[in-house]
């Protein structure tokens, strides 16, 4: 499992607000390259997202479905992108102070990362959830009230 953690300049709401926008995931989560469609029920339990992901010349359409969800806390999807397998992505959200600790978790759940993982996979996706995650912050705190 690769953990990465951010400790957030801004409100578990607003926080909150800018992880269950499901058109705004394109913003900050790395290799996106469209949000293709979102299920108005999006983030609710058994709600999709479709996105196109990639690199360079090199795309595929992934979707993610939401798992658990804990408005203000708490949200799991999971994210297929055949035939590459699937991925548990966890998002946690802790009140820190006036602040926001994210944690974000991901854990391969079928296809070839699962016999991937481990300490070079784990690094890899560590370093691009780190890149999301500092995309994720500057956002929010771009877009947060100014502290009273």
């Amino acid at each position: 499992m690769a953990r990465s953690r951010r400790l957030i300049l801004s409100a578990p709401g607003d926080v909150w607000a800018l992880l269950a926008d499901g058109h705004r995931y394109g913003e900050w989560v790395t290799g996106t390259r469209a949000v293709l469609a979102v299920d108005p029920r999006w983030p609710q339990v058994g709600a999709r997202l479709r996105v196109r992901v990639g690199a360079g010349p090199l795309t595929l359409d992934d979707s993610c479905v939401v798992r658990i969800c804990e408005p203000g806390r708490r949200l799991e999807l999971e994210a297929r992108a055949d035939p590459f397998g699937a991925a548990r992505i966890a998002m946690r959200l802790l009140p820190w102070g006036e602040h926001t600790l994210f944690t974000l978790d991901w854990h391969p759940l079928r296809g070839p990362g699962t016999r991937m993982h481990g300490l070079p996979v784990d690094y890899l996706v560590a370093v691009r959830n780190g890149m999301m995650l500092t995309k994720f912050a500057r956002i929010a705190v771009r877009e947060s009230p100014p502290a009273r």
